[in-house]
């Protein structure tokens, strides 16, 4: 399955966003350690958590393809869509 750079940061987006999503959620309800949650708090911040760690995986995935079909180092691959999503590179 091939990929296009296009669809490497959209992928990159919807990581971000659900990322954002738990953050949203953490600030909201409390850091998990230090607050009692609902039932139906800790099920939303569980889902919302799966949801970003399955987004994040797949796009680790396709920029690891990526990289191989175009015979490019991963890290400049990674970087080049960090940069297109308008955000600084992680460390």
């Amino acid at each position: 399955m091939g990929h296009v750079f296009d669809e490497l940061v959209e992928k990159q987006r919807a990581a971000d966003q659900a990322h954002n999503r738990v953050d949203e959620l953490r600030h909201t309800y409390g850091p998990p350690a230090a607050h009692k949650w609902t039932k139906q708090q800790t099920v939303t911040y569980e889902t919302a958590v799966r949801a970003w760690r399955d987004l994040d995986r797949d796009v680790q995935s396709a920029v690891t393809e990526y990289s191989k079909e175009r015979g490019r180092p991963r890290r400049e691959v990674q970087a080049d869509v960090q940069t297109a999503v308008g955000r600084a590179k992680r460390k």
